[in-house]
């Protein structure tokens, strides 16, 4: 994880905008973090480092289909406006998920909760909507089949035992 750590302490000077952010995206949660020796734990350190991996594949996977879809439009194919919003669309959705993966590698309740969500409905949308005809070409729909697996891969590893019981749920106040 030390690539985390690096990015963590570089950007450190702009936590009170992260702060602001974590406060927009989390919530009532948004303070809520985990103990620091749950953010230490070999195996809760050991999953992140495992989703930045397959977020930087799905990064990796985003940008070439962007660059297919340049390529094709440079060689005169016609691509229906669909195969653009999906491009743009993943490039954004995986940005989001690594901010949500960083704040979570940082202990932060809300940003786990998120991921977890997200890891879990992208795929399926992803999915039913590739399931449509005619709506991306071949390779598009190889591109959604691909970013879903990978995603599914981060759900695996945040409801692994070791993940859950580092992020346990919070307790509902008694009123």
């Amino acid at each position: 994880m030390g690539f985390l750590d690096a990015v963590s302490r570089l950007l450190r000077p702009l936590e009170p905008l992260f702060v602001r952010l974590d406060g927009i995206a989390g919530g009532k949660l948004a303070a809520r973090r985990i103990h620091e020796d749950m953010v230490m734990h070999p195996k809760t350190r050991r999953g992140f480092a495992g989703i930045m991996w397959i977020l930087a594949s799905e990064i990796v996977v985003g940008v070439a289909a962007v660059i297919i879809a340049i390529v094709l439009t440079v060689h005169g194919v016609q691509l229906p406006w669909a195969v653009w919003f999906r491009s743009v669309a993943v490039l954004a959705i995986t940005a989001t998920l690594l901010y949500f993966a960083w704040r979570a590698s940082l202990g932060f309740y809300w940003a786990y909760s998120r991921l977890r969500l997200f890891s879990r409905i992208f795929p399926i949308v992803t999915l039913v909507i590739a399931a449509i005809p005619g709506l991306y070409p071949l390779w598009m729909t190889i591109e959604q089949i691909v970013f879903s697996l990978l995603l599914i891969g981060v759900g695996d590893i945040l409801t692994a035992d070791a993940m859950r019981e580092a992020f346990p749920k919070p307790a509902k106040p008694v009123t």
